[in-house]
């Protein structure tokens, strides 16, 4: 007899708005307890010094978070000049001063060349592994291990201010990029060094921003719940976004129900209007477009599931 596990089987994604100071799996434990869910996982980590949106999938939406891991970010950057530290933010300790003799005209100039593709080395301090541990993890040992740079893209960077020895700005990044070490690069590229001091993450894929809850609003809303004798559930269940949200910007195969048992069993079918080889689609159903997985376009032009959704009876 399978062990039943603690806590209420529910599906959706919750835009969490992370407080600084904590990690994201402190973050994620809180909002877990505090939506009592048996399944939950956040869907990229944001530095402890960092705030803003942190997307949290419960249940069957944690199938798909891989997805929201590999989507666009937008960010709200504020830089210190004059100072670089060992981690390139402020929970650092600075490791050289220099004087600040830049104007906006070359501060705007150095900006521009980030803008695009380029290659970027992830720093020590983040959660990529090497040989199975974590770089920051040497880093705290004061170990320096290879890392391999690679691609990301810049959209766009907007200058919002430059006052004295601080520099604010707005950026819209491809997945895997180091906002922290743009601005350790800019400093360097400025000829004074700098590093992070505020950052917030505005956008997380099409996430409204407005959807965003704190901590402190979700628990006084279970607390008030519990004062009042309603079950909490049916209070926080209306925040969640639908489990098919962290696929959205997938392009859409919809196929009928008797199609779809293939594919909820995990077999390849047959199906019309689809996408070119190699493409990942969101499979919905029939004409109220249920959502049921995602799945690839293979070389005979078939509908291969990837990942799908379970039925009530495998999620007992």
């Amino acid at each position: 007899m399978a062990r039943r596990r603690k806590g209420r089987p529910i599906n959706g994604v919750i835009l969490v708005d992370k407080p600084t100071g904590i990690s994201s799996n402190d973050t994620l434990q809180k909002v877990k307890r505090i939506f009592f869910a048996q399944k939950a996982g956040h869907t990229g980590a944001l530095d402890p010094l960092a705030t803003g949106m942190l997307p949290i999938c419960f249940g069957e939406a944690t199938k798909f978070s891989q997805f929201l891991l590999d989507s666009d970010k937008r960010y709200r950057v504020i830089a210190k000049l004059g100072e670089r530290t060992d981690t390139s933010d402020s929970d650092g300790e600075v490791v050289e001063t220099r004087d600040v003799n830049v104007n906006r005209e070359q501060l705007e100039a150095c900006i521009d060349k980030f803008r695009g593709t380029t290659d970027q080395i992830p720093s020590m301090y983040s959660a990529l592994k090497y040989k199975g541990r974590k770089l920051y993890e040497y880093a705290r040992e004061g170990v320096e291990v290879p890392r391999e740079s690679r691609k990301i893209t810049v959209y766009s960077v907007d200058l919002l201010r430059f006052d004295n020895d601080e520099v604010e700005m707005e950026l819209h990044v491809s997945k895997g990029t180091y906002i922290r070490t743009i601005v350790d690069d800019l400093g360097e590229m400025l000829g004074c060094g700098a590093h992070v001091i505020m950052l917030r993450r505005t956008g997380v894929s099409n996430f409204p921003y407005e959807r965003m809850v704190t901590i402190e609003q979700l628990q006084a809303m279970l607390d008030d719940a519990k004062a009042n004798e309603i079950e909490p559930g049916s209070v926080l269940d209306a925040l969640l976004l639908s489990t098919d949200t962290a696929v959205q910007d997938l392009p859409e195969v919809n196929i009928n129900a008797e199609i779809a048992v293939h594919v909820l069993n995990g077999n390849p079918v047959h199906a019309d209007n689809v996408p070119e080889e190699g493409t990942l689609v969101r499979i919905s159903v029939g004409s109220e477009r249920e959502f049921i997985g995602v799945g690839t376009i293979d070389i005979k032009g078939m509908l291969a599931p990837k990942r799908v959704m379970a039925n009530e009876h495998q999620q007992e």
